[in-house]
């Protein structure tokens, strides 16, 4: 039988005509059965529905007997329809019934039908149902008819999913939804709960046009969408549109193999050889990737059916002149942005009053997507492996920062028990701005210092806010991170002095550049290394470089023109270095002055000690330095060497351990004895109990995330810090892998809240 590609825009303008009718939505899905027979010349069509726990239904149906209709369900896996909609592949044969899979149900009276083609009908990659034409006579189903098939099917998804048949569409993507519901549990990267509407950051786009009126032009439109693609690609990676660093390098190099595959090229023409348009066979040769990809044992493969995805989405909007990233469309009031990976700028782009949270298949906490998250006090989970595959923008979502679980299309008890934790989470919040203008003292009369780490303009408001003392960590690099070239000394001026500005008098603590190991600059060269936290990075680069250093002492000493300016610099390992980076703050006070620049009204110099080598030093450094921060993240990961980044370490080394806790006490120690002020700033100043601890040993200054001010305020109201540290000092003796449990106790019988 000759098919040739009129069938099926003939069929999709009957469907057209059938959807206009005033009839019953089973109505028309029976006049597009047999339409669907009669354009393929087949005595039997059958459309078979994926329901609730992996079901095929019969929905419709020429040519088996109308009994069977609702009746008739094969689960996936089951019978021959069932393997396609468990393999998502087409199956031709001339005798259906002596298939192994074949599985006879009397109530169709199939029985008198031998031949046998069947195709998946496929949405976003996930099988929704499954097309079969039927005929008496034995024979194979030529090329043009199993094309003309797999076109229809196609064609059947869009018109189900378009919302054209409203009842079926409806009853469909509810079963759709119930069938890909998932609870998922990634890596927590900011705290918070939110409930909210899917939104990809880089959308499908979705396909309406799927016939092609004139083959030779979809031919013309692929080909030039292809010469687009490999240009995109090598600019991408030759790095003048990115800013996501040599990793993403490295997945642009697999995408740009791909996007040179003349198989892949080839395959994409001979379907729109078919009669399908460019943007329509980009989606089908998708749709066969990933079914053949799923199937794989080969995790490796699998993987890369994310590229591949990649690729073909960069083609589809090439194709439909469709937008890069939804940062630049309308949002939902509630959107949870999912995305497999971003920069901290691509999250800068969207209205943060839109924004709900937000979810990175692949982002871990230290990315600086993660620290922007925070900063903006965003939910947000990483390390959501598969997610993309399982939602499309619009799916409803819930996401849990605290214990970093993601809930697709949750049910309505699981939303209603979420819906009032973040009530619970409004109210405890509101308790907290009550305290906004309450002294930090504790309950003996200590008073202590709360402070707000930063490292963006947007993070200032939080300062005021949140009644904090000032800003204990203003991480520089993020401003260099999002830019996409070094910042000059104009940039920089202006940004550090709108910082300064916006405190309004409040200290700021401003930590020069922090760049290596998990922070790196996409136009900054820097070295592969076998364990990059140990390696080239932060002030042993800005030593080496000091031109880079120069240049930024330079801009803070410019922007602290009239204000009270602190300057701290990171990973000091030695006094020695401490005094290389002095050297350097003098020369460029010594550029300013003899070029008529006003220096600062007062300028204070300090260190992080986050390398253990330090605190042996400290008798010596103590004297030159003006205070110190100590950095809890990095101190405690070197003291344990200990990756705070391995998954398998998370939680085997307690920061409330007797070995950290008195390391942190001897940190304390010294600076009282040399008279110089010492704050912590890492993120167990931000956790109650954590803190708790903290000021147990003496630490009477901590910075921490904007959202810890109220819950540690609450907390240090209501403790006694002597009566703690009698308590804590003959724990920190002991031999205990961690005092937290001691810590809680005494919390809880003191009624200290945390």
């Amino acid at each position: 039988m000759a098919y040739s590609a009129l069938g099926p825009r003939v069929l999709l303008r009957r469907l057209r005509e059938v959807m206009a009718e005033p009839d019953t939505a089973q109505k028309r899905l029976d006049k597009i059965a047999t339409l669907i027979a009669s354009n393929m010349v087949a005595e039997v069509c059958s459309i078979y529905v994926m329901r609730p726990g992996q079901v095929l239904e019969l929905y419709a149906t020429e040519g088996l007997k109308r009994a069977a209709v609702h009746k008739s369900k094969l689960k996936v896996g089951e019978g021959l329809v069932g393997l396609i909609g468990d393999q998502a592949i087409g199956l031709n044969l001339a005798d259906a019934q002596n298939h192994p899979s074949f599985k006879y149900l009397p109530e169709t009276g199939e029985e008198i039908y031998h031949s046998f083609l069947g195709s998946p009908i496929m949405r976003g990659g996930t099988v929704i149902g499954v097309l079969v034409v039927q005929n008496r006579t034995r024979r194979h189903y030529s090329d043009e008819e199993e094309e003309a098939l797999q076109t229809t099917a196609m064609v059947l998804a869009e018109v189900i999913a378009s919302g054209e048949l409203r009842e079926v569409a409806r009853e469909v993507a509810a079963d759709v939804a119930h069938m890909r519901s998932h609870h998922l549990r990634g890596e927590s990267l900011a705290e918070g709960i939110a409930l909210g509407h899917v939104v990809l950051h880089e959308p499908r786009v979705a396909v309406h046009n799927l016939i092609a009126e004139s083959i030779p032009l979809e031919k013309k439109r692929l080909d030039e969408a292809v010469q687009q693609l490999h240009l995109q690609v090598d600019q991408l990676l030759d790095g003048t549109e990115s800013l996501r660093g040599a990793d993403y390098s490295d997945v642009l190099e697999t995408i740009r193999m791909f996007a040179h595959d003349k198989g892949w090229v080839n395959r994409l023409g001979e379907a729109v050889d078919t009669g399908l348009t460019a943007e329509a066979a980009v989606e089908r040769v998708q749709n066969d990737n990933r079914a053949r990809m799923m199937r794989t044992p080969d995790p490796y493969l699998r993987e890369r059916m994310h590229d591949l995805d990649d690729l073909s989405n960069r083609l589809m909007r090439i194709l439909t002149g469709a937008v890069a990233t939804a940062s630049r469309g309308d949002l939902p009031a509630n959107a949870i942005i999912v995305s497999r990976n971003m920069g901290p700028a691509e999250l800068l782009d969207y209205d943060r009053n839109k924004i709900r949270g937000v979810i990175l298949e692949e982002g871990g906490k230290t990315s600086h997507v993660a620290i922007v998250a925070r900063a903006l006090g965003i939910p947000a989970v990483g390390q959501a492996t598969g997610l993309i595959d399982l939602v499309d923008t619009g799916s409803p979502i819930v996401i849990d920062g605290n214990t970093g679980e993601l809930f697709v299309r949750p049910s309505q008890d699981l939303q209603k028990s979420y819906a009032e934790k973040v009530r619970f989470y409004a109210r405890k919040q509101a308790q907290y701005a009550v305290l906004r203008d309450v002294p930090a003292v504790t309950k003996d009369g200590v008073k202590i210092n709360l402070n707000i780490n930063a490292g963006l303009i947007v993070d200032l408001p939080h300062l005021h806010d949140s009644g904090a003392d000032g800003v204990g960590l203003y991480r520089t690099e993020l401003h260099f991170m999002m830019a996409s070239r070094f910042p000059r000394l104009t940039s920089q001026v202006r940004h550090y002095k709108a910082i300064l500005d916006q405190a309004n008098g409040k200290p700021v603590v401003f930590r020069t550049l922090d760049i290596g190991a998990d922070k790196s600059l996409p136009y900054l060269r820097q070295p592969r290394e076998d364990n990059p936290a140990l390696g080239w990075r932060s002030i042993r680069m800005a030593l080496d470089r000091p031109a880079l250093l120069r240049l930024q002492v330079r801009s803070l000493l410019i922007a602290g023109q009239g204000h009270d300016l602190k300057i701290m610099f990171p990973m000091i390992a030695d006094v020695d270095e401490y005094l290389r980076a002095r050297d350097i703050v003098e020369l460029e006070k010594a550029y300013l002055l003899a070029r008529g620049h006003e220096l600062p009204k007062s300028l204070q110099l300090g260190v992080m000690i986050e390398i253990p080598a330090l605190i042996w030093q400290l008798d010596q450094l103590l004297p030159l330095i003006d205070f110190a921060s100590v950095g809890s993240n990095d101190l405690v990961q070197f003291l344990f060497a200990s990756d705070r980044g391995n998954p398998k370490l998370t939680g085997r080394y307690d920061p409330l351990s007797p070995a950290a806790l008195g390391a942190m006490r001897l940190i304390v120690e010294k600076a009282k004895a040399h008279n110089k002020p010492v704050t912590l700033c890492g993120e167990l100043g931000g956790r109650p109990l954590e803190a708790m601890g903290l000021l147990g040993i003496g630490l009477i200054s901590v910075s921490m995330v904007p959202s810890g001010i109220g819950p540690v305020k609450a907390m240090l109201l209501e403790l006694d810090q002597a009566k703690l540290w009698s308590f804590m000092a003959p724990l920190l003796k002991s031999p205990a892998h961690s005092i937290r449990g001691d810590l809680l106790e005494f919390a809880q019988r003191n009624g200290v809240p945390v």
